[in-house]
């Protein structure tokens, strides 16, 4: 049997798939077989001998001492999906600036995500720019460095980007949840009900002019569809903000394209769309 060298690259791309796949705390250095584990018999412990019996005096009865209060998180953190999501409408509509709305996420305490992520993550790139990139959430690497699209989907992006002639410096990059979903799993429809008006308000304050939507969440959370993203991709949506009217493109995820490469394809003809658009011609 041959021996097995693993290079450096090998491990990294090892890692990768583990926090990829919602590994991403280690608990002990050797795995282990849960399911033999179920299987053996349970050891029976060993019962020492009983002492002879001494009577004694029989001891009072104190009271049981008051069970612990729930514990919460912040005023919201108990509230109902639908209160959350009213407290964070209200809260938004105060928001005058892209900078006073971090503030404003950075103090609510409405979705539960806040208090099992690391940082919030709001936004990257140049908010005066007219194209503006709005995915899911965030994933570990940007709960780490507090961006959006860091880590290897982000890479991802930037040479998509690249390769229609963009970077951050003229493109604005966002999510519709700022938190990361714990194990990278979707927000749940009542995460992204609570974080929405936040989404609304940014798209609202940045004022682009064109919005590209990267995924399926982000496509139907912000168009209203409920096509899935192979079938929406390459398609422009209105996105009404008052009485204007902004072009939003979907496509596809830079996540689901490093899973699934041979659609890379479909992204770049969606890419050259978004050129077209940005020249005038589509």
């Amino acid at each position: 049997m041959s021996q097995r060298n693993d290079t450096q690259a090998d491990l990294i791309s090892y890692l990768d798939f583990h926090v990829e796949a919602g590994v991403d705390l280690g608990l002990d250095e050797h795995p282990h077989d849960r399911f033999n584990e179920a299987e053996a018999p349970a050891a029976v412990p060993k019962v020492p001998p009983k002492a002879p019996a001494v009577a004694r005096a029989t001891p009072a009865v104190s009271a049981p001492a008051p069970a612990a209060p729930p514990r919460t998180f912040g005023r919201s953190a108990a509230a109902k999906p639908g209160e959350a999501a009213g407290d964070a409408r209200a809260q938004a509509r105060n928001a005058q600036s892209l900078e006073e709305l971090e503030a404003l996420l950075a103090g609510f305490d409405g979705c539960p995500l806040k208090f099992t992520a690391k940082n919030l993550v709001f936004a990257d790139g140049n908010p005066a720019s007219k194209l503006m990139f709005v995915g899911e959430a965030p994933g570990a690497d940007e709960d780490r460095v507090g961006k959006p699209f860091m880590g290897r989907s982000g890479q991802l992006l930037d040479r998509m980007m690249a390769a229609i002639g963009l970077d951050r410096t003229n493109a604005y990059v966002t999510n519709i949840v700022p938190w990361r979903p714990p194990g990278n799993r979707n927000p749940t429809p009542q995460e992204v009900a609570i974080c929405r008006p936040f989404i609304e308000r940014q798209i609202e304050l940045a004022d682009p002019d064109l919005i590209v939507c990267l995924g399926s969440p982000a496509t139907q959370t912000l168009t209203g569809t409920k096509d899935g993203i192979l079938k929406a991709r390459g398609r422009f949506y209105p996105y009404r903000v008052g009485d204007r009217e902004i072009r939003a493109l979907a496509t596809l995820h830079p996540a689901y394209l490093l899973r699934q490469p041979v659609q890379k394809r479909l992204a770049w003809r969606d890419f050259r769309t978004l050129r077209a658009a940005l020249d005038g011609k589509a």
